[in-house]
């Protein structure tokens, strides 16, 4: 069974994205980061998107600046098979990417028992809140930045009830990061 996790930048209030969308406090250039983000983007898999952050990203790693200046995440981001999620796009142009526009979880449900390497949403807020409800998170990895916005979009939008979580892996960053990794306590 293929494994579904979860890869989000958060502040240390809990937020996702400011309450305008931005995510631009999560985008740090030191070389340790960049090393971790590159090998991140070499790993493989099955990249998981919702429409949101589809068109985000699908608007900067095809473009030469991408590929100037991030050479290895921008080689990932491009050739990885991709799907994005989204009951209004009409076409996903970007290489690579399937369009999924049928039930959430019960795609999910049956991209898991799929052979294959695993799957990372990356961002997508209201992808992860729907599926932490499903229980179709195997693993949630959180990257902490320290930064605080008072107000934004919480990731867990949504979620009824309560979601355990046991932590498995912690990294931290000299840049001041901190890498959370969390699976659901059965």
């Amino acid at each position: 069974m293929r494994k579904l996790v979860a890869f989000t930048n958060v502040t240390l209030d809990g937020y996702f994205a400011d309450a305008n969308g931005d995510m631009s406090w999560a985008h740090k250039q030191d070389a340790e980061w960049k090393a971790f983000v590159a090998d991140n983007a070499s790993s493989g898999g099955e990249l998981l998107f919702g429409r949101i952050t589809y068109e985000l990203m699908a608007g900067y790693w095809p473009t030469p600046l991408a590929i100037k200046n991030d050479p290895i995440v921008a080689e990932g981001m491009n050739n990885l098979p991709k799907v994005v999620f989204s009951r209004t796009l009409d076409k996903a142009s970007w290489k690579n990417t399937k369009l999924v526009k049928s039930d959430l979880a019960a795609e999910i449900r049956k991209m898991k028992k799929e052979s294959g390497q695993d799957m990372v949403i990356l961002g997508s807020g209201s992808i992860v809140s729907q599926l932490a409800q499903e229980g179709l998170i195997d693993e949630y990895q959180m990257v902490v930045n320290p930064v605080v916005l008072g107000k934004g979009r919480n990731l867990f939008d949504g979620v009824k009830g309560k979601l355990v979580l046991k932590l498995t892996k912690s990294l931290t960053f000299g840049n001041g990061n901190v890498l959370l990794c969390y699976e659901p306590k059965l």
